[in-house]
């Protein structure tokens, strides 16, 4: 079986570990370090392996198919987009990065290329974890009533975290493996007790739908280490230590709680111990993400997991910023990657409809009636609204107001800051909504930056208007139209690209032929 060549990139204290794991499985190509005392010291363990001092002395190289990233999270969406535009696959230690725009773009990245974006995540692959995982699933403790994880240790204290993003990273991801359902809301409050501005001791409570709930201690102000994961059922609870030899590491209770003249009483038993393979959990993640990239079949722990787990820090922060605030997942937050993105300062009213897949990002405003499509990417400060349709795969860009009366079809692009109106003649003082005029823009348009659409028009299909161009009649199918008033300066391909004179596409070879509307293609739809 081949094995792909790996390229680990950070050697201290954590990726040493990394690198010592992926040379004992043979797939240690170079190691990338700043430190040259570091490197010194890893060749020095690992004969054969190769240094390098630059994250482009590895991108070059054909015999690494894949990157491990284990540097500060603040460099973590830099250095994997670059691994990722390289064509790599990428391993990231937690958590992926820092904000979930960030979060988004690597999936795309690594989706788009076909490459493995994976996160380390480590827990999920411990054999306690998994076979705990196991007897949740088949239903061997019952209906699960709440879950329960304490990470306390005096230090490692750091300064460029707080103790919620160092530690609860690994518990948020059991905890969402288990519950195999979305959060529905998230709250913490915590204490500063070495800095101002740092958070030593957090306490995250998550709720889910079903009624579950899950509270997450995290410390490293702690007289003594616990690492430990509690999982009450209504027939058995089990408890995950992994601070106990591997025989006891998980334990399951039998406990049960019987009625008694209306009167609970708890019904107590031994713990049984759960066999579970004697396996260092590391060794276990690396050869995951080895066969991930050799299969091409995405790791448990892969960048859509990442995305989960970052919204649920971020909202804990936010939680946490704000004194232990509740922050809400139902409506103006993070919703499930299956149904897009919409940031907590964003509104959408009662009444509008947003398609699965779809982002909506900062400030926007989505107004009752509206409706938009799958797959699209509304920016900051839109206002959409009320009444407009908008269809599936359309991007729109920051400072622009879709007003009632204009229709985007599918696949539109509005550059950042353009103008639509709806009304010819305005007056703050006389309502003429009743003279509203309506403008469509039809299937591929692309409107540049701060362009103007006088109302009343019809943009045509993959028509072009060009940067600041203030548009006063019918653009036609695939024109390209600049200036004002905007006249037609030439012919748009499909993909973007100016025709020739002969009407073909010099770009993708597509031909073209006068039509009525404008252009026409043998294949176009």
């Amino acid at each position: 079986m081949d094995i792909p060549g790996i390229a680990v990139i950070g050697a201290g204290y954590w990726g040493k570990n990394l690198v010592r794991n992926f040379y004992e499985l043979n797939a240690l190509k170079v190691v990338c370090d700043k430190n040259e005392a570091v490197l010194a010291s890893m060749e020095a363990a690992f004969p054969g392996m190769e240094r390098a001092f630059a994250v482009s002395d590895i991108l070059s190289r054909d015999d690494v198919e894949a990157v491990v990233v284990a540097t500060p999270a603040e460099t973590h969406y830099t250095i994997v987009r670059e691994v990722l535009l390289a064509g790599k696959h990428v391993f990231v230690e937690k958590p992926l990065v820092l904000r979930e725009e960030e979060a988004l773009d690597l999936i795309d990245l690594a989706e788009t290329g076909g490459r493995i974006l994976m996160v380390g995540h480590l827990l999920q692959y411990h054999p306690a974890f998994i076979r705990l995982k196991e007897l949740v699933r088949s239903g061997d403790l019952g209906r699960v009533n709440y879950i329960y994880s304490n990470r306390l240790n005096l230090g490692k204290i750091r300064r460029e975290e707080n103790a919620l993003w160092s530690f609860a990273p690994h518990d948020i991801s059991m905890i969402l493996g288990l519950a195999g359902e979305e959060v529905e809301s998230v709250s913490a409050t915590g204490g500063n007790y070495l800095h101002q501005k740092i958070a030593d001791v957090t306490m995250t409570h998550l709720h889910f739908p079903s009624g579950l709930r899950a509270h997450i201690f995290v410390s490293w102000l702690h007289p003594f280490k616990e690492q430990k994961l509690v999982v009450v059922g209504d027939r058995k609870m089990a408890v995950f230590d992994d601070t106990r030899p591997w025989p006891e590491k998980l334990l399951l209770y039998p406990h049960e709680i019987k009625w008694r003249n209306q009167v609970p009483v708890a019904s107590k038993a031994e713990p049984e111990r759960v066999a579970v393979g004697e396996e260092e959990p590391l060794k276990r993640e690396c050869l995951q993400f080895l066969e991930s990239v050799r299969t091409g079949k995405p790791p448990v722990t892969d960048g859509k997991e990442g995305l989960r787990v970052l919204r649920i820090l971020n909202a804990s922060q936010r939680s946490l910023d704000g004194g232990g605030r509740e922050v809400s997942f139902r409506r103006g937050g993070d919703r499930p990657l299956a149904e897009g993105f919409i940031h907590p300062t964003a509104v959408v009213e009662e009444g509008a409809v947003v398609g699965n897949r779809t982002r909506i990002w900062h400030f926007s405003h989505i107004l009752p009636g509206s409706r938009i499509g799958e797959n699209c990417n509304i920016g900051q400060n839109v206002v959409i609204g009320p009444d407009v349709a908008i269809g599936p795969g359309c991007k729109i860009q920051n400072n622009v107001s879709v007003y009632k009366g204009v229709t985007l079809e599918d696949g539109v692009f509005c550059g950042p800051s353009m103008v639509f109106t709806n009304v010819i003649n305005p007056r703050a003082g006389i309502s003429r909504m009743d003279e509203m005029k309506t403008t469509l823009v039809k299937k591929g348009a692309t409107i540049g930056a701060n362009a103007t659409i006088v109302c009343g028009v019809t943009i045509g299909r993959y028509s072009f208007v060009g940067a600041g161009a203030v548009v006063t009649g019918n653009v036609p199918d695939h024109g390209l139209v600049v200036g004002n008033p905007a006249r037609r300066k030439g012919w748009v391909c499909r993909c973007g690209t100016t025709l020739n004179e002969h009407l073909g596409c010099p770009a993708c070879g597509l031909s073209y032929r006068k039509g009525a509307g404008g252009l026409d293609s043998a294949d176009e739809t």
